[in-house]
């Protein structure tokens, strides 16, 4: 007597949409697409779903072994077969219909994936479970994959899946957003974010519990002083020696634990994340002895697979880790989570939340205690590049003209966007290319799953103007996107300014703003650009007639706003000296003399190159 075959597990109603939305975007198009589903959402069971739609061959890869396991598992719970291909699991097989593979264990035996053996057909679909893993860098591991299948079937589909859809330095992994928005760079592998859903929806709707970040009383760690290292050119990651050399030791730590084990005392499970081996270590030294265990990247793989198995057994109720338990761990009952480390991105810091956000008998929601002044907001949708500064935060700024709200870093004075780093605008709008025009073919493919062709919005908030023809390109292009003309260095102009007997080039460390009058009496605004040797020049604008507003935003609001887009539309200079925070410097400033005096020719702003930048003067 056979057995009856089980019952597919049921999809909840957003994972059969994200189902829908990958099938429909893969009959209209080849582009790799993204589907984001927080920590905890079922992503394993979208992949099974999808693999058992698929008709050709599927390969599903992840990077660690347990997400292997749990994949090829929920796919299992259909009643079918899949091979696993993972040396970790000790199975080297790829010969059905669906794989579940390690990349690291794929990368290596790549001939048996890129020419299948006679019968077995080359693979139509691959899946990437945390595809924010996958590198620009096209020699990087997930990249040899895709480009070894795609040899074998041009038209292979690419779909990644993760909580995060962002990379350190790079910002968003993909380039268009299904809400009609543009989030990462054209150069972007994944092309459009088909689904997402946002864990405030998740967590509204009982899938997820409550994450409580709570302001912990006593004090806290200083990492601040390593935050300045992770800026342009560097990584943004933290050494382990400078990480342990603020942390161990440091007398902080016994108070935070003593305080992390009073708030334990009607939980469930709690995880600490530590920053250094040697910080783990003396943390585990101030937990309840018998009931923590410790597990770093140096525990062996039996010693590990023992304690986190008498972890989920709630036979140890404290588990310190050290970046080891941030992905592919799953404890439901873990409902405290302390953080000690600072999170060098807000992926990380969402995987680390993610850990204590599944649901379990009992559990009313998750405390979140941060003892590393992360800056990290849990719900707030994200800016997806580089934070520029400690005090910004996401700002929305609205397109002048196409009216999309786009979601920038920046700075408010209560409600007033008073500043925001946004060069162009993100928003898509309906394609009209001109016969024979010179759209793209990524372009011309549209947007997200079953769009009409969209292309991101021209209106640039920021941006350097061709001398040639006029168009306006982004500040750090090195060519005309209109002409294709070569744009002239910043450096080459203030090299050519300094050859000038007539010139004058200020480093600029301030600018003063004051309303006064003209030799007639007429009002006038004097702006005064200033060096660090006091060193001056100066300009004058009216703002009587509306002609005369209309060239003071053209030839100076336009460059000076923080916040370009916001609207601005001073009509005296007293309006303009009051609302000085709104206002920019430039970096340098280049003078010509006439006659007597001396006259503004040229401003450079966002400047980065070989010469230094004057100090900031209050």
């Amino acid at each position: 007597m056979t057995s009856p075959t089980p019952a597919p597990p049921r999809l909840r109603p957003y994972q059969q949409e994200a189902v829908r939305r990958v099938v429909t975007h893969f009959r209209g198009s080849d582009d790799p697409a993204v589907v984001v589903l927080p920590t905890g959402s079922g992503k394993s069971l979208v992949i099974a779903e999808l693999a058992r739609l698929a008709r050709g061959r599927v390969l599903v890869l992840a990077h660690v072994r347990e997400l292997v396991e749990q994949n090829h598992a929920k796919y299992q719970a259909y009643g079918l077969s899949a091979d696993i291909f993972s040396a970790g699991l000790g199975r080297k097989e790829a010969s059905r219909q669906v794989v579940f593979g390690s990349v690291q264990s794929v990368v290596r035996g790549l001939g048996r994936f890129a020419s299948p053996a006679d019968g077995q057909g080359a693979f139509t679909l691959l899946v990437i479970d945390e595809c924010h893993r996958v590198s620009p860098a096209e020699d990087a591991s997930y990249r040899r994959v895709i480009e070894a299948l795609r040899r074998a079937n041009p038209r292979l589909k690419v779909l990644g899946l993760t909580a995060t859809p962002y990379r350190l330095g790079q910002g968003f992994i993909y380039h268009r957003h299904h809400h009609g928005m543009v989030r990462g760079d054209e150069s972007c592998f994944f092309r459009d974010c088909v689904f997402e859903q946002p864990l405030r929806l998740m967590v509204k709707q009982g899938y997820l519990a409550e994450p409580r970040r709570i302001d912990a009383a006593v004090e806290r760690y200083d990492f601040s002083a390593l935050f300045s290292t992770s800026g342009p050119g560097s990584s943004g990651l933290f050494r382990e020696e400078e990480l342990n050399r603020v942390a161990a030791g440091n007398r902080a730590t016994p108070g935070i634990i003593a305080e992390v084990v009073e708030r334990a005392a009607d939980r469930q499970g709690v995880m600490l994340f530590a920053a250094s081996v040697a910080h783990a270590e003396e943390i585990l030294g101030y937990l309840p002895a018998g009931e923590a265990a410790l597990v770093t990247g140096e525990t062996p793989a039996a010693e590990r697979e023992r304690l986190i198995a008498a972890f989920k057994a709630r036979e140890l109720k404290y588990l310190v880790n050290v970046a080891v338990l941030t992905t592919g761990f799953d404890a439901p009952h873990v409902d405290l989570i302390a953080i000690l480390r600072p999170t060098e991105s807000v992926s990380l810091y969402q995987q680390i939340v993610g850990r204590g956000l599944r649901l379990s008998p009992g559990k009313r929601d998750c405390l979140i205690l941060d003892y590393a002044g992360n800056p990290w907001d849990l719900y707030a949708p994200e800016v997806g590049s580089p934070k520029p500064a400690s005090d910004s935060e996401p700002v929305q700024v609205e397109c002048p003209a196409c009216g999309h709200a786009n979601l920038f870093w920046g700075k408010r004075d209560g409600e007033l966007v008073i500043e925001h780093f946004g060069r162009r605008c993100q928003g898509l709008v309906e394609d009209d290319p001109q016969p024979g025009g010179a759209a793209s073919d990524a372009e011309n493919r549209g947007a997200a799953s079953g769009a009409g062709k969209k292309r991101q919005c021209d209106f640039r908030f920021r941006f350097k103007v061709c001398g040639d023809c006029g168009a306006e390109n982004d500040i750090a292009a090195r060519r005309c996107h209109g002409c294709q003309t070569l744009l002239v260095d910043a450096d080459d102009k203030l090299k050519a300014a300094l050859r000038l007997r007539d010139a004058r080039v200020l480093r600029v460390a301030g600018m003063q703003l004051e309303a006064t009058v003209n030799g007639r009496g007429l009002p006038r605004l004097k702006v005064t650009y200033h060096d660090e040797e006091g060193v001056t020049l100066a300009e004058w604008f009216a703002l009587e007639t509306p002609a005369q507003r209309g060239a003071f935003a053209a030839a100076f609001l336009r460059d000076h706003l923080r916040a370009p887009g916001v609207p601005f539309r001073p009509a005296t200079p007293e309006e303009v000296v009051a609302e000085r925070r709104r206002l920019r410097h430039p970096d340098f400033v280049v003078g010509r003399k006439v006659g007597r005096h001396w006259q503004v020719r040229e401003k450079l702003f966002d400047y980065v190159g070989r010469y230094r930048r004057a100090e900031a003067a209050e």
